[in-house]
């Protein structure tokens, strides 16, 4: 069994760049509403739960060090997509271009958004990852299920309230706002759920692959610290 390194894999940027793309395709179709089994939810719900499966992937193989930084990469792409969304919008086109307003309704995000979305991706993620990393290492590495659900149950908690709350608190009545939350609660952890045999096989294989099983005995659960030793 290997420690974590300060290398990085074919495999592991394959998996960070897959987790990238997810994360900026989820907050560009999330303007879109969709409607599932009678509940009208934003159509990113289909795409970015696999964020947190790929951050359960992260922490079981690489630990909390290195899924840190791929937070935070994810942190910094979302800011750098959102600003250059909007210097798109706001140059200057040709009279013949007669989209405008489509374009700019649906890549333009109110800054209560983008603020809402950063501070609920950050939280949630970060949640599910030391939620995850501390269990491994109560269960010394078994029972892989339990951690992968009980960090969803906590991250998309998290996510979920922070994004809806900050978003729509005062636009919305209080009714339509938690059963908004509840709605998209309940479909992200039960779409994590139902795919644990999936998370299980890509677990499986990548640490297969890599010769990589990380605990984090010690490291100290701050995302903005270096990750030194407790103690």
């Amino acid at each position: 069994m290997r420690r974590d390194d300060s290398s990085f894999s074919p495999v592991f940027l394959s998996l960070f760049a897959l987790f990238i793309t997810c994360l900026l395709v989820s907050n560009i179709i999330a303007g879109k509403l969709i409607l599932v089994f009678g509940l009208v939810l934003p159509s990113a719900v289909i795409l970015f739960p696999i964020t947190y499966i790929l951050g359960d992937v992260f922490t079981e193989v690489y630990g909390f060090r290195k899924t840190r930084i791929v937070i935070w990469s994810g942190f910094a792409a979302n800011v750098l997509m959102s600003a250059f969304f909007l210097i798109a919008i706001v140059l200057p086109f040709p009279i013949f271009f007669k989209d405008q307003g489509a374009y700019a309704k649906v890549l333009g995000f109110t800054p209560r958004i983008v603020a809402a979305s950063l501070l609920a991706y950050c939280a949630g993620e970060f949640a599910n990852s030391i939620t995850l990393s501390a269990l491994k290492k109560v269960t010394k590495g078994r029972y892989l299920w339990t951690r992968t659900v009980s960090s969803t149950v906590v991250g998309q908690g998290l996510d979920t309230a922070i994004f809806i709350g900050l978003s729509f608190v005062g636009s919305v009545p209080t009714a339509i706002l938690f059963q908004m939350m509840i709605a998209q609660y309940a479909f992200k952890t039960t779409y994590e759920i139902i795919l644990t045999p999936v998370t299980y096989l890509v677990v499986r294989r990548v640490k297969r692959r890599e010769g990589i099983d990380t605990f984090d005995v010690g490291v100290a659960y701050n995302p903005f610290g270096r990750g030194a030793k407790n103690g």
